[in-house]
C-alpha cells in the first residue's frame, strides 16, 4: 500500500499533487478581458494619424522638448518666458513621446490612449477583488464604452493620466486594507501626489474615499489605522507640493513666469487660479490669492447644451451623454449593495463593505465637487466620475442576476433595471434627434424583446438570452456614441475629449501658420539682428502657431487669459533697450481694442505704447497682400520721436 506523501515531502520536492481543475471564471477571464482591452485600444487608437494639434498644449509640448528647464516647468514658449496655466505633470508623457517619436500630432495623443486602456484593465482588477470576475469584466466593458473615456483616450487633456493615477492609488489602498499593510498605503499617497501634478487640488478629492476605505476595513487597531493614515498623508502632501516647492524656492529670474498669477507664485497658480475661481457660483472670490482670472471669465466660457452651474447640471444632456448613461444601473448597484450589507450585518473588515465605501465616497465626493464647481464646458472632467459609475453598475447587474437565479419575484429585478436604464439612454437621444437617430428605436426594441424573453420562466435558456439582449439594449446607445469617434466627421483626435451627440470637429487653425504669417516669420528670421526673441506677441492664440510650426522663440504676452502682467513694463523696455527684442506683432483685434481703450491690463498698455511709439513696418516688406490681420512694429532704433 502506497503511503500518502506528507506536506514536508511535497515542500522538499516530493511527488506533486494533482492540480485542481481551473475554475470556470479563470478559463474565460483572460480572453474576455483581452477582448475588452482590444476594444478600448481600437476606440482610442483608431485614426490617430488624423490627429490635430491642440494650440495651447501642443505649443507647450514643443517647447518642453527643447531643454530640461522647459520640460520641468511646462514652458509655453521655447525661450522659457512663461509657463502654461496648470502644473505640467500631465504633459510630461506627451513630451517624452514627442522626443521618442518626433513632434507629430499623433505622438501627443498616444500616451492618453494607452493610459485609457490601462485604466480599463485596472478597473477590472479593482472590481474583481471586490465582487468577483464577472463584475470586474462588466465594469471594464462599461468603462471602455463610456463616451468620455473614449474621448480622453483621443485627446491631449490632463484627465486620462489623472484617472489612471487615482485608480493606481485605489488599487494600493485596496491591498493595504485587506491586510492592514502600511507599504501599499504609502504607495497610494505617492500616486495621489503624482496625480496632483496633473489636476492639482482636484486630486485630493479622492482622499476621503481612500482614507475611509482603510479606516473602515483594515484589520488593525484604530490607533494603528490612524497612525498609518497620518504617514500616508505626509507622503501625499510632500509629493503633491514638490513641484510647487521647487518653483517657489527657485528665483524668478532662473525659471519662467507662472501663468495665471499676478505675483508669479505657485500658490496663486494652484490654489487661486485653478481652484477657487472654479467655485464662483457659491460666492468664492480668488482675488486675494494672486489669481488673475476674474469670475466673469468663467461665466462666459463656452458650455454645451443643458449645462449650467446648479446641482442638477450633472443630469443635463451635455454631461449625461458623456458619462451619465449608467446613472440608473449605478444607483441600483449602490442601493442594492448597501441593503445587502445591512441585511447580513457585515463585519467591519468585510471586503464588500470596503468596496462600497471606496466607490460610494469616491462617487459622492466628485459628484458634489462638480455640482458646485464650474467645469466651464469641459466635459472631460467627468472621466473621474465614470469610474465609480461603471463599478456600481457592474456589481448591481451581477448581484441582481444571482438573486434572480433563486427564483420568485426577484427574477424581474434585473430585467426591470435594464429596461429603466435603456429608457434613460433613449431619453437622452431625444435631445439630439439628428445624431444617429436609429439607435434609439433599436435600443427600445431590444429592451422589449428582453422583457418578453425573460417572461418565459419555464425556459431558463430563454431567460438567460433575454438578460443578454437586455444588456445589449443598455449598451446600444452609448456604444454608438463612442463608435462615432472613429469617424472624422464627428471627431478629430488631439483636441478636447468630447465624444458623442454633443461632439464637434472644428479643426485647429491655431496650430498652423497661414501664408501671411509664414511670410512674416521669414521676414523676422531674416531681420533678427541677433535678437533673442523674434517678436513679442500678445495672446497665446497668436503666438502658438509660430511655436508649433517653427519652434520660434517668440515672447508671449499676457498668458492664457491675456491678463497676466507679463512681461512687466520694465522688462519689456529693458528687452528693447538691450536689443534682445526688436519687433512686436499685433493683430487687428489688438489694435481695435487699444484704440477703444477697453483693455486696461498691463499688456493692453504695452500694446498702446507700441502702436504709439514704434515704427510701423509696411505690409509689403514682409510680403503681405493687403488683407493680413497681422500688423508688425519695429521698436529697435526706429522709435517715433
Amino acid at each position: 500500500m502506497l503511503s500518502t506523501p506528507t506536506k514536508s515531502a511535497v515542500r522538499d520536492g516530493g511527488p506533486p499533487s494533482v492540480a485542481p481543475p481551473r475554475p470556470r471564471t479563470d478559463r474565460y477571464e483572460r480572453p474576455v478581458l483581452s477582448g475588452i482591452a482590444v476594444l478600448a485600444a481600437f476606440l482610442t487608437l483608431w485614426g490617430l494619424d488624423h490627429s490635430s494639434y491642440h494650440g495651447f498644449y501642443a505649443a507647450a509640448v514643443r517647447s518642453m522638448t527643447d531643454n530640461p528647464v522647459a520640460f520641468f516647468y511646462g514652458s509655453f514658449d521655447p525661450g522659457n518666458s512663461l509657463t502654461i496655466d496648470k502644473l505640467p505633470g500631465f504633459l510630461w508623457p506627451q513630451a517624452l513621446s514627442a522626443l521618442v517619436f518626433g513632434f507629430h500630432p499623433w505622438a501627443l495623443v498616444v500616451p492618453q490612449a494607452l493610459e485609457t486602456v490601462a485604466s480599463v484593465i485596472l478597473l477590472h482588477v479593482l472590481v474583481r477583488r471586490w465582487a468577483g470576475v464577472p463584475a470586474g469584466l462588466l465594469a471594464a466593458a462599461f468603462l471602455a464604452l463610456t463616451p468620455v473615456m473614449v474621448g480622453l483616450g483621443r485627446s491631449v487633456t490632463e484627465d486620462a493620466p489623472f484617472v489612471l493615477l487615482l485608480l493606481l492609488a485605489a488599487e494600493a489602498v485596496q491591498r493595504a486594507a485587506e491586510r492592514g499593510r502600511t507599504g501599499p498605503l504609502l504607495l497610494a499617497g505617492f500616486w495621489v501626489g503624482v496625480a496632483f501634478q496633473c489636476k492639482m487640488l482636484e486630486a485630493w478629492a479622492v482622499l476621503p474615499a481612500l482614507a475611509g476605505t482603510y479606516l473602515v476595513a483594515a484589520p488593525r487597531s484604530l490607533r494603528r489605522r490612524l497612525r498609518d493614515l497620518a504617514w500616508a498623508a505626509v507622503v501625499t502632501f510632500a509629493v503633491s507640493v514638490s513641484w510647487m516647492l521647487v518653483a517657489t524656492l527657485t528665483p524668478g529670474s532662473a525659471r519662467p513666469y507662472l501663468d495665471g498669477t499676478t505675483d508669479d507664485s505657485a500658490f496663486g497658480l494652484v490654489v487661486g487660479y485653478n481652484f477657487l475661481t472654479r467655485f464662483h457660483a457659491v460666492g468664492i472670490d480668488a482675488a486675494g490669492t494672486g489669481s488673475v482670472v476674474p469670475n466673469e471669465i468663467l461665466r462666459v466660457a463656452g458650455t454645451s447644451p443643458g449645462m449650467g452651474n446648479s446641482t442638477w447640471k450633472m443630469f443635463s444632456p451635455g454631461l449625461a451623454t458623456q458619462t451619465g448613461w449608467l446613472y440608473p444601473l449605478a444607483a441600483f448597484g449602490l442601493a442594492g449593495g448597501a441593503a445587502a450589507l445591512w441585511r447580513r450585518r457585515a463585519a467591519r473588515t468585510d471586503r464588500a463593505l470596503a468596496g462600497q465605501v471606496l466607490w460610494g465616497v469616491w462617487l459622492a465626493t466628485f459628484f458634489l465637487v462638480f455640482s458646485f464647481g464650474s467645469v466651464t464646458g469641459h466635459t472631460y472632467y467627468m472621466g473621474v466620475v465614470a469610474v465609480p459609475l461603471a463599478a456600481f453598475a457592474a456589481v448591481g447587474v451581477v448581484r441582481a442576476r444571482r438573486a434572480g437565479l433563486r427564483g420568485g419575484r426577484r427574477i424581474w429585478v434585473l430585467p426591470g433595471a435594464l429596461a429603466v436604464n435603456t429608457a434613460w439612454c433613449v431619453a437622452l437621444t431625444l435631445w439630439y434627434p439628428r445624431f444617429f437617430p436609429w439607435s434609439a428605436p433599436i435600443a427600445a426594441a431590444l429592451a422589449v424583446a428582453a422583457l418578453a424573453l425573460t417572461a418565459i420562466r419555464r425556459r431558463p435558456r430563454l431567460v438567460t438570452a433575454g438578460l443578454a439582449v437586455g444588456l445589449t439594449a443598455v449598451l446600444c446607445v452609448p456604444a454608438v456614441w463612442s463608435a462615432s469617434a472613429l469617424s472624422q466627421r464627428y471627431n478629430q483626435p488631439g483636441s478636447l475629449a468630447r465624444v458623442g451627440p454633443s461632439s464637434h470637429r472644428p479643426g485647429n487653425p491655431l496650430a498652423r501658420l497661414d501664408p501671411d504669417r509664414r511670410r512674416l516669420l521669414a521676414y523676422l528670421t531674416a531681420h533678427r539682428h541677433g535678437a533673442e526673441y523674434l517678436a513679442a506677441i500678445p495672446g497665446w492664440w497668436s503666438a502658438a502657431p509660430f511655436i508649433i510650426s517653427a519652434d520660434a522663440h517668440v515672447l508671449p504676452m499676457g498668458g492664457f487669459t491675456g491678463q497676466v502682467p507679463y512681461p512687466s513694463s520694465a522688462r519689456f523696455h529693458r528687452l528693447l533697450d538691450t536689443g534682445r527684442l526688436r519687433y512686436v506683432v499685433l493683430s487687428a483685434t489688438d489694435i481695435h481694442r487699444g484704440r477703444r481703450h477697453r483693455d486696461t491690463t498691463l499688456v493692453g498698455g504695452l500694446e498702446r505704447w507700441t502702436a504709439g511709439h514704434c515704427a510701423l513696418v509696411p505690409a509689403a516688406a514682409y510680403g503681405s497682400r493687403g488683407r493680413s490681420r497681422v500688423v508688425l512694429y519695429d521698436c529697435g532704433g526706429h522709435l517715433r520721436r
